[in-house]
């Protein structure tokens, strides 16, 4: 019998598990075990949304104690608010994602083996339900070594490409220095909660109990900061994710970036504001700095990129950086005692990274659609899709619309919350922040305003104008399953838009849990239809209001342009003297991204060169010009490479050790027992 929502949540664990129990039942049935796993993976998902808004709503917190971990070392599970709204997210997602699984993994029957994708995908999805619910260490790095490992394989499915190898070994070694200091960080506060003497520590029960020195409280949370900040791509962490997500097939790239970076997010709320709970400004000030520096630099990145998957990869670093801006935000307030403000940037920053999951889950999935039906990566390559593909032009548009922050869906909602929290704070007593909360503001207005060009030049490329290239494949418009999947993200990209004072007041509970208090009495001060967050006289916006004034708006202008006869008269189009544009004329979006690349061109890596050749009688006409353009990362080359080529300098060194002699061998052990006698003496 399920009895609240943690049973709830243990049946959506176990249901992702029992796909692996399955699997080996249809033999070489793949389309059947594609229809029956992912509709379990489904069901498994809205038990996870079940679990999540019942713990949110009711504002209960649920434990318990499984023996199913080391001697004397049980696993502690708890769903409270917090966790509870994250799974909410987790489920949300995963669900949209495995209706559009049914179909898109249904393109790979006949060219390799499904049975993995569908098993890792499931432990992926069982993995980051487990890291939400974990209450010990134990638990929590095994669920997290589940996630990583299970996308590590996931990531590596189409492994015949060699940047696709490449790209998992990267994310795999990433992942792995992040969980090392993950595990350092749980050690230090272990340690402390009982004064280095047992093992009893290692319960977060026990860690929220203690009180940490100040210096050993700063080690732990910049410990934990800088794993979770691995996972989630923060700058310069990020090295991993536009190679990672990229080479994964587009459910999975929607469900890393929608949801497995939030993992980090969660992560880095519950050890700052649960597990420590007392703490400095200086940590929030870090931590949004390191925000506004992911958010700039993420959507910079973004806009240089001509793979339509590259582009959103790097888009996930740009929002990642848009909640920890919120997140450190939230700190400053905490650390100075303004709990209503505290507030305001916690829902601010939760609002975003549950619409992030929506909105760019639905560009993945718009993406795997293209990509499916095109057989092509580069947006140079394509363009009038929208011809061929209007329901994924349409829910691809959405998604664009939705994470370049404009009314009425739901990105707005969230950027214009974190715009308040800057606006509407006091002049606080540290030099510095008086400083960067206006550059922090300025610079998030920046982020914006880039953002929308990113996602202009996206649709534009893709989806308008004329073909540019030769595409390998036939165009089609994706099936229903795949369409349902989209359609159902989209739909809550405009609810969550439209309706924002019902989910915040939805999640008073873990504004209440986290910071002590809630912005919901206000921004509901004037009902559902109005969303003030601190009073109305400083600042109210109307989702609803607005939504109907746009469509009121697109109405009347479809009556007057298409009832009345005759409205429309069509002619020539202006040609600029040409006889007739051709795809050669059009911008493309190495071109759309030209000037941004000229003012911010320090920031990147650029290797441009146009050669002339087979020339005319006179230079200045050549028959044929070739240009070329390569935009690198400038962190890889340089923290990355220099990194890499000591290591493999050492290594080449310790690889003398191994000579391959048995009597060589012998002497190395006889001198390792002579000093470990020595140091025992």
């Amino acid at each position: 019998m399920i009895s609240g929502p943690l049973d709830c949540a243990l049946v959506s664990v176990v249901l992702f598990l029992l796909q692996g129990a399955v699997v080996p039942l249809f033999g070489r049935s793949e389309k059947y075990m594609i229809t029956v796993c992912y509709c379990m993976a489904a069901a498994a998902s809205l038990f996870a949304v079940a679990a999540g808004i019942g713990a949110v709503g009711g504002g209960s917190t649920e434990k318990a104690i499984l023996a199913l971990g080391l001697p004397g070392l049980p696993f502690h599970l708890r769903l409270d608010p917090l966790a509870g709204f994250f799974l909410t997210i987790i489920g949300l997602l995963a669900f949209c994602v495995s209706l559009y699984s049914i179909g898109y993994v249904r393109g790979f029957l006949g060219h390799r083996p499904v049975a993995r994708l569908i098993v890792f995908s499931a432990l992926f999805v069982a993995g980051m339900i487990l890291v939400v619910l974990a209450d010990d260490a134990l638990i929590f790095l095994i669920s997290w070594e589940l996630m990583a490992a299970a996308s590590y394989f996931l990531v590596l499915y189409e492994d015949e490409r060699p940047e696709n190898r490449r790209a998992a070994f990267l994310y795999l070694v990433i992942a792995h220095v992040g969980a090392i200091s993950l595990l350092l960080s749980f050690g230090v506060m272990a340690g402390l909660a009982t004064g280095f003497r047992d093992f009893s520590g290692y319960s977060f029960d026990a860690m929220r109990a203690a009180a940490f020195p100040g210096g050993w409280a700063a080690a732990a949370f910049f410990l934990a900061f800088f794993g979770f900040s691995a996972k989630a791509g923060v700058i310069p962490l990020h090295v991993w994710l536009p190679e990672a997500h990229p080479a994964a097939p587009s459910p999975v790239s929607a469900l890393m970036s929608g949801v497995m970076l939030k993992t980090a997010v969660y992560g880095v709320v519950r050890v700052a504001f649960d597990l420590i709970g007392v703490f400095p400004w200086w940590w929030g000030s870090v931590v949004m700095v390191f925000g506004l520096l992911s958010a700039v630099a993420g959507v910079l990145y973004a806009l240089m990129q001509n793979d339509l998957k590259r582009l959103l990869a790097y888009s996930s670093i740009e929002n990642i950086g848009l909640i920890f801006i919120s997140i450190g935000l939230c700190m400053i307030f905490t650390a100075f005692r303004l709990p209503l403000l505290a507030a305001l940037a916690l829902t601010a920053g939760l609002y975003h990274a549950l619409n992030h999951a929506l909105f760019k889950g639905l560009l993945f999935m718009g993406a795997g659609s293209v990509l499916q039906a095109t057989r092509e990566h580069s947006m140079e390559e394509m363009g009038g899709l929208i011809r061929t593909m209007p329901w994924t032009a349409a829910l691809f548009l959405v998604g664009c619309v939705s994470i370049s922050a404009l009314p009425p869906f739901n990105g707005f909602v969230s950027e214009w919350l974190t715009f308040q929290a800057f606006l509407l704070s006091p002049s606080l007593p540290a030099p510095l922040l008086k400083l960067l909360m206006p550059v922090g503001a300025a610079l998030l207005a920046l982020t914006a305003a880039l953002a929308a060009a990113c996602f202009v030049k996206a649709f534009g490329t893709t989806f308008l104008g004329r073909g540019r290239g030769r595409l390998k494949a036939r165009v089609h418009e994706t099936d229903w399953t795949m369409r349902a999947g989209m359609l159902l993200a989209a739909a809550a990209c405009l609810l969550l838009g439209i309706l924002p004072g019902l989910l915040i007041e939805w999640m008073d509970t873990v504004a209440v849990q986290m910071v002590g208090a809630t912005i919901s009495a206000s921004a509901g001060t004037h009902g559902w239809l109005w969303l003030t967050p601190v009073a109305p006289e400083r600042a109210s916006y109307s989702g609803i209001v607005v939504f109907l004034g746009i469509l009121v708006v697109v109405v009347s202008a479809y009556l007057l342009l298409h009832v009345k006869p005759g409205a429309i008269h069509r002619g020539p189009i202006w040609d600029c003297g040409f006889e007739k544009l051709t795809e050669r004329m059009q911008y493309n979006g190495t071109s759309f991204a030209m000037p941004l690349r000229r003012i911010f061109g320090s920031l990147f890596t650029i290797k441009e060169q146009v050669r002339l050749s087979a020339q005319a009688a006179h230079s200045a006409f050549p028959r044929r010009l070739t240009y070329s353009l390569r935009v690198r990362d400038r962190f890889w080359g340089l923290l990355y490479r220099p990194v890499a080529r000591v290591s493999f300098r050492i290594s080449r060194q310790v690889g003398r050790l191994q000579q391959g002699r048995i009597q060589t061998y012998l002497i190395y052990s006889f001198l390792t027992i002579i000093v470990l006698l020595l140091l025992v003496r």
